[in-house]
């Protein structure tokens, strides 16, 4: 059944902001008839409070009635009071905390308020009032995330997502942010009760034998390709009950040999029933990505003029720059969009998929670096570099990667419309769109395995690695305590990720800058090497 609101329903969804994004559409879009253009000028500060970190700039604070919630010093969930900047309560030492934001939960007689948050692969719930974290949700107030994901959870090194989720009735609906790398764990969609911490349902976003979409993959691709995840942003239309996903690239970014195929549901926008996470219909915008054009921005829930009719639409901007527009509960296109033929992979196994889908509404950046719009201000020396590298790259969309070559996307990964990039005035029908023309250059090398034969002098370096930077909060037998647990991490990381953590750092983990080559790539050999669990154990005990 397809329920109406009212207008004055409506209305009143934008004049609170008890949700990330401001509501559940992620619309980001207030009304307040108090600010106006005309005074919004004479706007003078009442209150501040001081956060104490300038780490947590980016987090979103929501308001329920008159109580603000912040994020502050030493990892602190913060209740201020939101007229006068009374502090009222202070959670302190949630080190692991979901970076963007929390969620507000409250039962329909206003007895039970929850504020839910992801930490360290775990789902965790605080009371609204008093601050104090809820035991009986999960087990002894957790629910781990790596747990239903159809792999080892010990191999699950990271899943948390930095989003918060989104909330619909009595259900956390939760993405994930699994890493990118081979091996890494899949982003299947799963939502949560609030109040128990029971798995609701899940979706799975690489599709198991007998599910629509497992025919797009290799007949074992479940069992081993990672990502295909929501790293960003869920939107909800509440009164139809429809959960819009915007669905990430799988694993590995740049080469899928190993995942031939269109590889539903990446890069999809995925309508899904929120109370049950059956899927209603689909959309993907790039089949079998090779250029990590996952599908990050929150799809805008408007209402269009289309043909003299109002339709109620879902738009999704994308990281190459196209916009496509869908009827909200059809999934029908609203402007046309055409397969389009692409440049073949020239790498050995790759199969690029042969076309694409081109809308008919204009792109909003441009498709390729040329000696023409290179930066006017580069220097003579950097734009003569420019040009040489220009004379030998291939550049222009859906171009696809090589090691022959270098290729120059526009936009790359990190450009066009990305994470928090979209905003919408969802009653006039517009869309906002904040676009970054960032390219990226890529060339393919093929990874040598690390040598798994360890010495003694090897294991050696390893004790003494661990004893100094990693033992307090890795545990002694590398399984976990206050980080995660290290266990078989060498099987599913390159060295190159795992180098790069250990140096410069990563969430509440400091850079261990001190750590010589010798030694790191002693400890990731060992981590890849389960047969020399004994040597360790040994080894540590001298």
């Amino acid at each position: 059944m397809i329920g109406c609101e009212t207008e004055t329903e409506k209305r009143l969804e934008h004049t609170t902001w008890s949700h990330y994004g401001g509501s559940p559409d992620q619309s980001k879009f207030f009304e307040s008839p108090s600010i106006t253009k005309s005074n919004v000028s004479e706007m003078q500060m009442l209150w501040s409070y001081p956060s104490g970190d300038d780490r947590f700039y980016f987090f979103s604070p929501i308001i329920v009635d008159s109580t603000m919630y912040v994020l502050g010093k030493n990892s602190s969930l913060i209740a201020i009071h939101a007229r006068t900047g009374e502090e009222l309560w202070i959670h302190t030492d949630l080190p692991g905390i979901t970076r963007r934001g929390i969620n507000y939960w409250e039962s329909e007689d206003k007895k039970d308020k929850r504020l839910l948050f992801t930490l360290n692969n775990s789902i965790q719930a605080i009371n609204a009032d008093t601050g104090k974290s809820i035991l009986d949700f999960g087990t002894e107030g957790y629910v781990d995330l790596r747990e239903g994901l159809d792999r080892d959870p010990t191999s699950v090194t990271r899943i948390q997502s930095m989003m918060p989720g989104v909330i619909y009735d009595d259900l956390l609906i939760l993405g994930s942010a699994p890493g990118e790398a081979y091996f890494s764990p899949p982003g299947h969609i799963r939502a949560y009760n609030v109040v128990t911490g029971t798995l609701e349902w899940t979706f799975h976003t690489i599709p198991h034998p007998g599910e629509y979409g497992y025919d797009t993959w290799p007949k074992d691709a479940y069992k081993y390709v990672g990502g295909a995840n929501v790293w960003s942003e869920i939107s909800v239309d509440s009164e139809r009950g429809i959960a819009y996903l915007p669905i990430g690239s799988p694993t590995y970014d740049y080469y899928g040999a190993d995942r031939l195929g269109s590889n539903l549901f990446a890069n999809s926008l995925v309508a899904v029933n929120a109370r049950t996470g059956e899927r209603i219909w689909h959309y993907q915008t790039v089949h079998h990505d090779l250029w990590d054009y996952d599908l990050s921005p929150a799809p805008q829930l408007l209402t269009v003029d289309k043909d003299g009719k109002k339709v109620d639409a879902v738009a999704i901007a994308t990281k190459h720059g196209f916009v496509f527009v869908f009827d909200r509960v059809t999934g029908e296109s609203l402007f046309p969009i055409e397969e389009k033929p692409f440049p073949k992979s020239q790498m050995p196994g790759e199969e690029s998929w042969p076309t694409q889908p081109i809308t008919s509404l204009p792109s909003f950046t441009r498709h390729e670096v040329t000696k023409e719009n290179l930066n006017p201000f580069f220097s003579d020396s950097l734009r003569h570099d420019w040009l040489q590298r220009l004379d030998s790259a291939k550049t222009g969309l859906y171009v696809p990667p090589s090691d022959q070559y270098e290729t120059i996307m526009m936009p790359g990964a990190l450009g066009g419309a990305n994470y928090g990039n979209t905003a919408a005035d969802p009653e006039n029908g517009i869309m906002y769109i904040q676009t970054q023309e960032y390219a990226s250059t890529y060339r393919l090398s093929k990874v040598e395995p690390i040598n798994k034969e360890l010495t003694l002098n090897d294991v050696d370096k390893v004790k003494s690695l661990y004893s100094s930077s990693c033992i307090s909060c890795h545990g002694p037998n590398m399984e976990g305590g206050a980080g995660p647990s290290l266990k078989n991490i060498g099987h599913h990381m390159f060295y190159s990720e795992f180098r790069n953590t250990v140096i410069n750092g990563k969430g509440v983990m400091p850079g261990l800058v001190h750590v010589d080559e010798a030694s790191l790539k002693a400890l990731f050999q060992f981590l890849g090497v389960i047969q020399n669990a004994g040597i360790l154990d040994a080894a540590m005990r001298r």
